[in-house]
């Protein structure tokens, strides 16, 4: 049986004081040891955030080129409203992007997306921008320095001309809407994310046997590795009709999977998964310096956590075959017009899925764009799908 010893039980000055000592050291080096706990926290703590933010490659070079011409470039017309253009390069260049061509030395735009996120952040909307579009490309200046003339060309050859700087000014021209931030993503890094968030599920409608993809998948619901997402997305030839507007629309579709599975607790939540998806989406990235760091890109997404999935919207600028050579594309007016005029002024999109199509856009197309003749007639409705879609739906 124990006892416990007070000043009722007779115990002395001398015997309280060493018991009070004691307690007072046992606080002191809890306290260190609490502390040096947190320190060591916040060191691993920054050297995260120091690995993460060193991935990230600040596009110097843009910034100072879109500098030089800031006075023709778009007036942004509402406040905390933000537009971001979305480059995927078909860039050769190191060991794991070599494998995919020999191209070496000579980068392409193979996906352009123009982001628009709301200034409430309550809604986003992804527009693709095909790389056939027959656009005028202003002078730029070339990666040796010197510069390019103005010409009439498809709307890839902007980035292998002058680069982000290029393609951006060419996108403010072409939409007349101010380009706020942009990012470069290769091959390797579009891999590493969609592997680092264990895969990505989509709904194939037949098997897929793709030899220059290096594709072979079978019909239904299947999660996709990053090398087997990278050859889903850029395939062309061997999937549906064959068009580069059918793979954009295959590309928007695995976009809104990845954003669902990114968004999902399971990642966000769990440290221990979060942190391969913050490295990989970060270790093949090019921006501009204002987003270069992990600060930087949170001040951009924090709000973007909120948006409810059917408000993250894909759709493809309203474009047909153009008139002078059916390979290429030109945007459908007014219609576009009016899908930039929304974006611009930061009023809601509204997009709706007409199903599956057969063949590629021409004469045949029944338009990405209807406004029905009523007397009050409801906003513009683009064709396109949002991020809560099931991919087999």
């Amino acid at each position: 049986m124990g006892y416990r010893v007070g000043p009722g039980a007779g115990a002395s000055a001398s015997g309280r004081g060493l018991v009070r000592r004691r307690r007072r050291r046992w606080v002191r080096i809890t306290a260190f040891g609490v502390t040096g706990v947190l320190m060591a926290a916040g060191g691993v703590g920054w050297a995260v955030y120091a690995k993460l933010s060193g991935n990230i490659t600040p596009d110097e070079a843009a910034a100072a080129e879109l500098a030089r011409y800031d006075r023709e470039r778009p007036t942004s017309l509402v406040k905390d409203a933000r537009n971001i253009l979305l480059i995927g390069s078909d860039s050769r260049e190191g060991t794991d992007n070599a494998r995919y061509g020999r191209d070496s030395g000579t980068e392409r735009s193979d996906t352009t997306i123009l982001l628009h996120l709301s200034a409430g952040r309550d809604n986003a909307t992804a527009v693709s921008i095909p790389r056939d579009l027959m656009v005028n490309l202003p002078a730029c200046r070339r990666p040796d320095g010197s510069r390019s003339v103005p010409r009439f060309a498809m709307f890839n050859q902007a980035f292998q001309l002058g680069g982000s700087a290029c393609t951006i000014r060419t996108v403010e021209k072409l939409t007349d809407i101010r380009v706020d931030h942009h990012v470069v993503v290769d091959f390797h890094g579009f891999k590493e994310m969609v592997d680092a968030v264990d895969g990505v599920e989509v709904c194939l409608r037949q098997p897929i046997n793709d030899r220059a993809a290096k594709l072979r998948l079978p019909a239904g619901r299947v999660t996709l590795n990053g090398e087997q997402a990278l050859g889903y997305v850029r395939a062309r030839k061997t999937l549906g009709d064959g068009s580069d507007t059918e793979r954009m629309e295959r590309q928007q579709r695995f976009l809104g999977a990845l954003v669902n599975k990114v968004r999902s607790n399971d990642v966000l939540l769990n440290p221990a998964k979060l942190y391969p998806v913050l490295d990989a989406a970060t270790s093949s990235l090019t921006t501009d310096p204002e987003l270069a760091s992990l600060r930087g890109l949170y001040a951009l997404v924090r709000g973007l956590r909120d948006i409810p999935m059917e408000q993250v919207q894909f759709l493809t600028v309203p474009r047909e075959s153009y008139a002078y050579d059916a390979n290429r594309d030109q945007l459908v007016e007014p219609a576009a017009k009016r899908l930039f005029e929304r974006l611009r002024t930061d009023t809601p999109v509204v997009v709706e899925d007409n199903g599956p199509r057969e063949g590629a856009y021409g004469d045949s197309y029944p338009g990405p764009f209807h406004e029905p003749t009523v007397t009050v007639s409801p906003p513009p409705t683009f064709r396109g799908n949002t991020a809560a879609e099931d991919t087999c739906g």
